[in-house]
């Protein structure tokens, strides 16, 4: 068997044992980091609907300082690339084909923030996500062409493998934010 495909299958149980709520206070090391890059312009942040005991990351959404951002979330599409639309917690979402809600298709944005799940990660913000190779798709896809998108794992400590093997189209993450602070 693949050693993604181990590591994944035992962090997928490590991460349902292991699982609790944010507090709001997890998100302060996220939101000194954005204020350290100085955007100057309105911020996009693309989110994800957590799912399978992912961090939640929609509770960004409660806290004041975000709340002058632009939200976005991913949709799967044909040939298993992913892009991202904009999305206010009113909205209505679909449920794509893995069984992840997903908003309505209306302009494709780029965004400027993009937290990302995963499923482990090591000290050099390598990350295992689930297989499909979503994200790395559309980073290697943008990162070229657009300006800089800053890449944020999203994750608990304890999802932290020692190091995870590195393929050639895997995007190492910009950061990696746990529970503890920024990996670095």
């Amino acid at each position: 068997m693949d050693k993604k495909k181990i590591i994944r299958k035992n962090y997928f149980i490590k991460r349902k044992k292991n699982y609790f709520t944010l507090s709001f206070k997890f998100f302060s090391p996220l939101i000194n980091l954005i204020k350290s890059k100085k955007f100057k312009k309105k911020i996009s942040i693309s989110l994800y609907f957590p799912t399978s005991y992912e961090a939640d990351v929609l509770r960004i959404m409660d806290i004041e300082y975000f709340k002058k951002f632009k939200f976005l979330l991913p949709i799967i599409e044909e040939g298993n690339s992913m892009n991202f639309y904009q999305w206010e917690k009113s909205d209505i979402l679909t449920v794509n084909k893995y069984g992840v809600p997903e908003p309505i298709k209306t302009k494709k944005i780029i965004p400027d923030i993009i937290l990302v799940p995963l499923l482990a990660f090591d000290k050099n913000k390598n990350r295992l996500g689930y297989g499909k190779g979503f994200y790395d798709k559309f980073f290697n896809r943008y990162v070229k062409t657009c300006e800089k998108i800053l890449s944020i794992g999203i994750a608990f400590s304890f999802q932290e493998y020692q190091k995870l093997p590195k393929y050639k189209n895997d995007f190492e993450l910009d950061y990696i934010i746990t529970e503890k602070g920024i990996v670095s």
